[in-house]
Parts: structure tokens; sequence; C-alpha cells
């Protein structure tokens, strides 16, 4: 298999991208390739690319030069992704993870599992 999920439609370096603008977002701070460039550790250049195939994809909308804007279709991914995140590292620290690996493997988990887990992985930490 190609790292691809049969439920996610999109890339993890989509998902992390979305997630990423919808954090700053929801920050209110800019979504400019230089905040974004360093939330993800990537160039600006890669951050250039990413957002022409997010565009074309219609998750996002830039003026020539200008901040980049989540459309709701980009949205919506982002927001389930962040959920995946949310979700994923409470249940890493309920089963007695640390927090820093919880926050660096739910990074890697959120991509990888299929809706069906993550749907009981959900269910189970709303059991208190």
């Amino acid at each position: 298999m190609s790292g691809m999920r049969r439920d996610h439609p999109y890339s993890q370096s989509k998902e992390d991208f979305l997630e990423a603008l919808l954090m700053l977002e929801e920050s209110n701070e800019p979504l400019e390739t230089t905040r974004v460039a360093k939330m993800l550790g990537i160039s600006k250049p890669a951050v250039h690319q990413m957002g022409h195939e997010l565009i074309d994809l219609e998750l996002i909308t830039r003026k020539d030069y200008g901040d980049m804007k989540l459309t709701e279709k980009g949205r919506e991914v982002a927001k389930k992704t962040l959920e995946r995140h949310h979700v994923l590292e409470e249940f890493l620290r309920r089963l007695g993870v640390s927090e820093e690996t919880a926050k660096e493997d739910c990074c890697e988990i959120e991509h990888a599992i299929s809706e069906e887990t993550f749907q009981r992985i959900k269910e189970f930490n709303q059991q208190k």
C-alpha cells in the first residue's frame, strides 16, 4: 500500500498543511507562507508548492503574494484532521504515554488509522 488510506482521500502532508492553517486561523494569526513554513518545519518554496496543489483541489484560496485562506471544503478536512489529533493525543495520554511522545505519535497515527478505528478510540475516550 502506498501510504494512502482507503477512507482518507488526501495525503498526510496535505492534511498536516490544512491542519496548520486551521490552527493559525483559530489563533487569529495570518495564514502567511513564513508562519506555515515555520510551523511545519518546511521551506517557503515547499509551502508555495503545496499551496498551488491545495488551490487546484479547491481546499484553499490565495491572492497573488497574499495570505492563504481555507475554503469550506478545506476547513472541513482540517477540522477532521485536528479532531483526530486531539482524540488520539488524549487516548495516548490515557494509556500513560508521556505528553511529548503522545504529541509526536498522534501526528503519525492520525493519518494511518481507519475511520472505524478512530471512532472506537473516540468512543473509548468518552468512557471516563
